[in-house]
């Protein structure tokens, strides 16, 4: 017998002993058999072999099976809880070898999204298990503090409930609650006020329940003021805790209301109505009375293990069970553990190793302006997003404001109507997606549904008038028609605005889910995000990370897919290089001639979406609608009014009529010169025949002393082709004298979407690069040389990254111009050093 032989007959062996463990019905067992033995031969399945036959299985154990009746279910009935305790796998580590696993096998896309959704609620539970544990101990006593249970007799078994049986039982109320809304098991922010609900639910249970006064801490600040008189008698009515819970631990009032009467409430009431919850089902209470609570507690557990195995969830019970840290894959103390262990190093380690997937890592194209802060959780930066987010639509409302409409009825064509008509569409078609999801509970899943796209709504209605406002700004009284009638712009902010409410609520949000449910390809969706960003100036920096990243999304791959309009923009021009799309002025200078200009990366700071400054060593991207969602222009003047005069070319100078103006040469032609009031800022043109033309200008500062210029009248006429935009951004005017103008281009910068849309691939790839580049200590020269063999793939070879990823070419990159320069680096190297970066994706 070979060694492979030997090594498959022993695997065989413990698989065999799993399944006997598992029980395993003999169909999803020789699947799984068939599917370990294809991938051994194809894939060297490194560590614990018991670890890939447990994957094998649960996605044997995940296929639908038919049942006696219509339909299938989903799996066969197999916990993974089990599956995971029989292969010895944590948590942790299952998730990460089942991502390896779905990539080796080439699972579809839908058993992928299940488990992608699966991770989610586990990372959603393990943040907000971190708050349960503080919550519970400042509302009940601990259970150090608890007495001794009384022996009783076999006749006295109802006994009342101790605060270690409260503990297991809220948080199983609200693991059960969480899984019955799928829209809301991987939702942060309404989780976690579900779980305040819980809270309320037992609390006033513990205040109305007979002498269960002894359950609570006396020092909980929500108490009614006379808790601690002897003869202290709960008041008549109801009691809601929901205002003081949500003041104490950062709760929003008004969405954990919301949350308690349209999902809490009705849930609560069914487990009531079907005796899962003994007790009075009128006011909800009585389920913590000895007589009922063990009853109530054993029917919950046992509703909810039916629950697990019917979904293939993971059981939540796991954060509470004995040995949860080695069972979820965290090293540190139970998290089960008094308040003292939570201020530890090994604490906050095995808190915050679940926690990670939900926060948003700045990208490295903002790294120089955006500083992470790494000691806010997930769930307050989410409760601050989300805060930001009511402060910015708080008096607004679904519909445009009078100062919108009037504007828009001032339009050549007014837009407003088709501008209804199309979101009653997207709200349908936003709606449907909902309905068609499969969810149980499908009238509050859709009632949360038609929440977000009202707040989209009123968002997207507030953003159009700022980029409107904007707009008018730039281009003067120019009609608008032509730009507010452009419907991928619309549909795009629109999406935009629902991924903003979607993060707020559910980091890390719904990307590029979104645009799927309305078909809208990527290449045009990312051009809305820096306009909406730069209009937008109350939005929370976590939100504007994560709108950063998904516009890197765009640029490495989702924009390269085969069935991107990309493609169709390519057909007829070609890939600009970086020299045709970048300004000279943030390129770095190559003495070399055989290497190809490389973009600065930001010296000290980087492009602030908010503003319009233009920072040194970033490259300025226009923020006109116009130049989005244009083709790039053929006339040359507006492309060169930067550089200095080539003979033949317009000149431009910038200067100022309280100066002594440029000279100018005297020719017959008469010049274009109007009276200009003194103090005017104005630019001189003289063109190749001697004619001149002075331009007077006016602009608001900005907050880094830059100036952003607006047309002014002259003449009776704007001058409507010279827009901020088209003068590349914004000019810094720093004194009112001549300056001489930048060194002429090599060649003129071309403009419109396409050309903004390289110039940012350019940037990102040259930033990733030269972190790649400085980790694997690769020299200057090398690196130039790694540039120019990855800027030729992207011009000369454009279909060598359809359906691929743009880091894929960046490391094949630096692999084979390392290889050729006898200065190798291993590719495991090059990996391992990519890894580290924020973008990084093992796919």
């Amino acid at each position: 017998m070979s060694d492979e032989e030997d090594v498959m007959q022993k695997a065989r062996t413990r698989f065999d002993d799993l399944c006997r463990a598992l029980n395993m019905d003999e169909e999803a067992s020789t699947e799984a058999w068939k599917s370990y033995e294809s991938m051994s031969r194809n894939f060297t399945l490194e560590g614990n072999e018991l670890h890939w036959l447990g994957c094998a299985l649960y996605v044997a154990c995940r296929s639908s099976v038919p049942t006696v009746g219509k339909g299938t279910a989903e799996g066969n009935y197999v916990s993974l809880t089990r599956i995971l305790r029989c292969s010895e796998m944590s948590l942790i580590e299952f998730f990460s070898k089942l991502r390896k696993w779905q990539d080796m096998t080439n699972l579809p896309q839908d058993f992928r999204q299940s488990t992608d959704r699966l991770e989610r609620n586990f990372t959603v539970s393990a943040v907000i298990f971190k708050k349960y544990v503080p919550i519970f101990k400042s509302i009940f006593k601990a259970p150090s503090e608890e007495p001794p249970r009384v022996h009783r007799s076999r006749k006295q078994r109802r006994h009342p409930c101790t605060v270690n049986e409260v503990f297991n039982f809220c948080w199983v109320l609200f693991v059960h609650a969480k899984g019955n809304f799928p829209m809301i098991s991987d939702d942060l922010v309404n989780s976690y006020h579900l779980l305040l609900c819980a809270f309320d639910l037992v609390l006033t249970n513990a205040l109305m329940c007979n002498a269960r006064k002894d359950l609570l801490n006396p020092d909980f600040k929500g108490l009614p003021e006379d808790f601690n008189n002897k003869d202290y008698r709960p008041s008549a009515g109801h009691f809601c805790f929901i205002q003081q819970l949500c003041e104490l631990h950062d709760g929003l009032v008004l969405e954990a209301k919301g949350v308690k009467e349209h999902f809490w409430k009705p849930f609560i009431r069914k487990l009531f109505h079907k005796r899962i919850l003994r007790g009075k089902e009128d006011s909800l209470t009585g389920f913590l009375d000895p007589m009922n609570f063990g009853d109530s507690f054993l029917s919950l557990s046992r509703l909810y293990e039916e629950h697990v195995l019917a979904t293939g969830s993971l059981d939540e019970r796991i954060f509470t069970g004995e040995g949860a840290n080695e069972n979820i894959g965290t090293p540190g103390p139970c998290l089960c553990e008094g308040m003292e262990n939570q201020d530890s190093t090994t604490y906050r380690l095995s808190t915050n190793i679940p926690a990670l997937a939900l926060k948003v890592s700045t990208p490295l194209t903002g790294r120089r302006y955006i500083q992470e802060v790494r000691l806010s959780s997930p769930l307050s930066s989410a409760m601050k997003s989300l805060g930001r987010l009511h402060t910015l639509l708080s008096g607004t409302k679904h519909g445009p404001s009078a100062k919108l409409t009037e504007t828009l009825r001032g339009c050549a064509r007014d837009p407003s109507g088709v501008i209804s008509q199309r979101l009653k569409e997207m709200f349908d078609i936003y709606s449907q997606h909902y309905e068609d999801s499969g969810a149980d509970s499908k009238v509050m899943e859709k009632e949360l549904a038609v929440k977000y796209f009202h707040l989209a709504e009123a968002l997207y209605y507030r953003i159009l008038e700022s980029i409107i406002e904007r707009e008018k700004m730039i281009l003067g009284d120019t009609d608008l028609s032509c730009i507010l009638e452009q419907d991928i712009f619309h549909r795009s902010l629109l999406a935009c605005c629902l991924e903003i409410v979607t993060f707020s609520y559910r980091p890390p949000g719904d990307f590029p889910n979104v645009i799927n449910i309305f078909q809208l390809p990527a290449y045009h969706f990312y051009k809305v995000i820096e306009v909406l960003v730069r209009s937008e100036q109350g939005l929370f920096r976590e939100v504007v990370k994560h709108l950063n990243q998904v516009e890197e999304q765009v640029l490495e791959s989702l924009a390269w897919t085969s069935d991107s309009p990309l493609w169709q923009s390519l057909h007829s021009v070609k890939v600009p290089s970086c020299q045709e799309v970048m300004p000279p002025q943030y390129l770095e200078q190559n003495e070399e001639t055989n290497t190809g200009s490389i973009p600065l990366t930001p010296v000290k700071s980087g492009p602030d979406l908010r503003t319009n400054s233009i920072v040194k060593g970033v490259s300025p991207s226009p923020t006109s609608l116009q130049d989005r969602y244009s083709s790039p222009p053929t006339g040359g003047f507006r492309r060169r009014l930067f550089v200095d005069p080539v003979e033949g070319e317009t000149s431009v100078t910038s200067t100022s009529s309280s100066a002594p103006q440029t000279s100018i040469p005297k020719t017959a032609q008469a010049s274009i010169v109007t009276a200009i009031p003194a103090g005017q800022t104005v630019f001189t043109v003289t063109t190749n025949n001697g004619q001149t033309m002075t331009i007077p200008l006016q602009g608001i500062a900005n907050e880094s002393g830059s100036i952003t210029l607006i047309p002014v009248q002259m003449g009776g006429a704007t001058l409507q082709s010279l827009s901020a935009q088209t003068l590349t951004g914004t000019l810094a005017i720093q004194s009112p004298v001549a300056r001489p103008a930048a060194k002429p281009a090599s060649s003129s910068l071309r403009k419109g979407s396409l050309s903004l849309f390289f110039r940012k691939v350019y940037h990102m790839a040259s930033v990733r690069l030269r972190d790649l580049c400085a980790k694997l200590d690769i020299s200057s020269e090398l690196r130039r040389r790694i540039w120019t063999c990855f800027e030729y793939s992207v011009v000369h070879c454009t279909n060598m990254i359809k359906d691929r990823h743009m880091d894929q070419l960046l490391m094949c990159a630096v692999y084979v111009m390392a290889k050729v320069t006898k200065e190798d680096r291993s590719f495991q190297n090059i990996m391992k050093c990519y890894r580290s970066q924020p973008q990084a994706s093992s796919d």
